[in-house]
């Protein structure tokens, strides 16, 4: 029996050396070894987020910016299945849904499922209070907008576009400059502890968070709310499909205001119509009617062809272009009659007249120096253009008929700008919204557009004095567009009607574009399908609008 217990005794002891010398062993060979391993399976690396940058007004004031919202969750297995029904009850009115919904997924055999997505501060301080087993939140950026003038849209929604739930920045501003926006996120390593608790591992590399940088805007906020409201008002008294109102500063180019109506809201785009995201005013591609006299007469005064008060005998009241026969809104003979009469009464034959006077190449070339055909490189995402046809392949008709724009498709920005190199002097801006870019860690970026002289001085002097006649002079016909005693003799304009059919039941797309040299503001507004005309329909809004710029409704 002895012997017994000494044998044992002596394998215990053995036993026990044997493991003291690996305990030693893994201590002083391989503790690093197998300490770098363990951390190495524990240390996560975790994404710093960046926030995104602002989009500010020209007062400075928050047009698309941050808020902190919550994913909430849940650990079924953390939570004892006696007590799901009662977690399930206490959750479903803070979270909106049903106990019976929220029961099905807290029963899940899973470690971790969503219950909702995008709940606010208010939510995430009611489940703090009421501290449930297994459930939890994660806190995320979200992008806000302000409230727009007309109900369930926010504020220039189709000027600033939005982000989605991947942090891109779709349409508008939002698409357009998201790579500066969204800034660059970082990187940090981390240990969980016992609790679960993130331990920065402060000895690892970590690479912090840039932020994106701001986009500072000319944008009004009050002139947005007059021109979104009036355009919806229009829009809806003419029964139209939409419309488009852009309103810009004649000298820099840059965009005080824009709308479309209808719109959308930016704040639940996944509830709206993907249809209403697209912009009109940089997408859509119209006809621009008279407002194309505009250009056409520009290149015949800048070549000394005509002058407003030199007259021609308007016969017959249709020309017969190769076998088509080309007539006045009215079909009315008017006789002998100046070009200022051409222009205030919007006369078909009278601007094919100009045109033929200029010859094709001087036409042609004078509308590609106004930009028409090319995009004017705005920094919205999603400009559209149709390139004018080469020389050569146009035909007399063609040619014909785009001088008082049919057959020759813009977009609302392209023609505003062509127009408003005239209230410039005769020098083409290009336009833009943004004007600085701050913030980053990094200098403002002041953005100074393009420019290019496409007539001369006094080219632009003239024919500015002309549009003027098109809204003061007696019988003119924009007569509607007149803030008189205001800005008698300082508001000029140019109307236009793009028939969509041949049919007199075919609406119209109606166009106004006005300037205001002394007022430093160029507006244009589109009324897209409407049985009205670009007389009534666009250019009572551009008045609107611009009464209110010097409170004189």
């Amino acid at each position: 029996m002895s012997r017994r217990v000494l044998g044992l005794t002596v394998f215990l002891i053995v036993a026990l050396l044997g493991m003291a010398a690996r305990l030693v062993d893994l201590q002083l060979s391989q503790g690093a070894q197998l300490a770098a391993a363990a951390v190495a399976q524990q240390e996560q690396s975790v994404t710093i987020p960046a926030a995104r940058g602002l989009i500010l007004d020209d007062d400075g004031q928050v047009l698309a910016g941050n808020s902190v919202a919550y994913d909430i969750f849940a650990d079924p297995r953390e939570i004892p299945g006696q007590s799901r029904l009662r977690e399930a009850t206490l959750l479903a009115p803070v979270l909106d849904l049903s106990t019976a919904a929220l029961d099905s997924l807290l029963s899940k055999p899973l470690e971790f499922v969503y219950l909702a997505h995008d709940q606010s501060p208010t939510v995430e301080a009611s489940l703090q209070r009421l501290d449930l087993t297994g459930i939890g939140s994660l806190p995320l950026q979200v992008r806000t907008y302000g409230p727009g003038a007309v109900a369930g849209a926010t504020l220039a929604a189709n000027l600033l576009g939005f982000v989605n739930s991947d942090g891109i920045g779709q349409y508008g501003l939002e698409g357009y400059y998201n790579s500066i926006l969204a800034g660059h996120p970082g990187k940090e390593s981390v240990v969980h502890d016992l609790q679960g608790n993130a331990v920065v591992l402060n000895d690892q590399p970590q690479t912090p968070a840039v932020n994106g940088r701001n986009l500072n805007t000319d944008i009004d906020a009050s002139i947005q709310t007059t021109v979104e409201q009036d355009l919806a008002a229009e829009v809806k008294t003419d029964m139209a499909a939409s419309g488009t109102m852009i309103v810009m500063n004649v000298h820099t180019g840059a965009i005080v205001a824009w709308a479309d109506s209808p719109s959308y809201n930016a704040n639940d785009y996944t509830s709206e119509n993907d249809s209403l995201f697209q912009d009109a005013g940089i997408a859509n591609l119209y006809e621009p009617g008279s407002v194309m006299k505009v250009v056409t007469f520009a290149g015949a005064l800048q070549n000394n062809i005509i002058t407003p008060t030199a007259t021609f005998d308007e016969t017959p009241a249709a020309a017969t272009v190769d076998g088509v026969q080309i007539h006045d809104w009215d079909n009315v003979y008017h006789g002998v009659i100046s070009y200022q009469y051409v222009l205030d009464n919007s006369l078909n034959v009278g601007a094919l007249h100009v045109e033929e006077l200029e010859g094709a190449k001087t036409f042609y070339q004078t509308m590609e120096d106004f930009g028409i055909g090319k995009p004017t490189g705005i920094d919205l995402a999603g400009e559209e253009s149709q390139p004018l046809p080469a020389l050569s392949q146009e035909t007399t008709l063609q040619l014909a008929t785009s001088a008082f724009g049919q057959g020759v498709v813009v977009t609302p920005i392209e023609m505003l700008a062509a127009v408003n190199a005239i209230a410039n002097g005769g020098v083409w801006v290009q336009p833009h919204v943004v004007t600085s870019i701050s913030g980053g860690g990094k200098p403002t970026k002041v953005i100074k557009p393009v420019t290019r002289r496409v007539v001369s001085t006094q080219t632009a002097a003239t024919l500015a004095k002309m549009m003027v006649g098109v809204i003061d002079d007696p019988g003119a016909d924009a007569s509607e567009a007149r803030i008189w005693p205001t800005w008698k003799g300082e508001l000029a304009g140019k109307t236009g009607t793009a028939e969509l059919g041949n049919s007199t039941n075919s609406p119209n797309d109606a166009w106004f574009i006005a300037f205001a040299p002394g007022k430093d503001i160029a507006v244009a507004v589109v009324v897209e399908k409407t049985y009205d005309y670009g007389a009534s329909a666009a250019a009572p809004i551009a008045r609107e609008v611009l009464q209110s710029l010097v409170g004189a409704r």
